[in-house]
């Protein structure tokens, strides 16, 4: 059997700062990710925290994508999860790497679901 989705997990670093807090910005190159991805849009909601930093998400017919940033570290957090193996997640992520003006992506790809026993820690 084969897992029930993909989840990618990125940490955008060297981000531009003023870019990380603009909410429009932030959520036009979301919604061009997910375009990028193949992915169809059902809805979206964004938010900008005071004094900075957005966060929000994409719900898509295929799952989610969403962010977090933090301008006073030049980062930002992604996730992206897809049950659709036409959606193509890595292409979203690169149209984020460069609208978000990334000097570095670091990624995990997981498989998800009962298919597949993911352990990362034992408490």
């Amino acid at each position: 059997m084969r897992a029930l989705g993909r989840h990618l997990l990125a940490e955008f670093s060297g981000c531009d700062a003023g870019l990380l807090s603009d909410l429009h910005h932030v959520t036009t190159a979301m919604l061009a990710a997910v375009e990028a991805s193949g992915a169809t849009v059902i809805t979206h909601n964004f938010h900008h925290f005071s004094p900075l930093g957005v966060s929000g998400a994409v719900i898509i017919a295929e799952s989610h994508l969403a962010i977090h940033t933090w301008p006073e570290y030049r980062f930002a957090a992604v996730d992206f999860f897809t049950c659709v193996a036409r959606v193509e997640p890595r292409k979203a992520l690169a149209v984020l790497k460069e609208a978000l003006k990334a000097e570095d992506l670091e990624l995990l790809e997981y498989q998800r679901g009962p298919l597949r026993k993911l352990e990362l820690c034992h408490l």
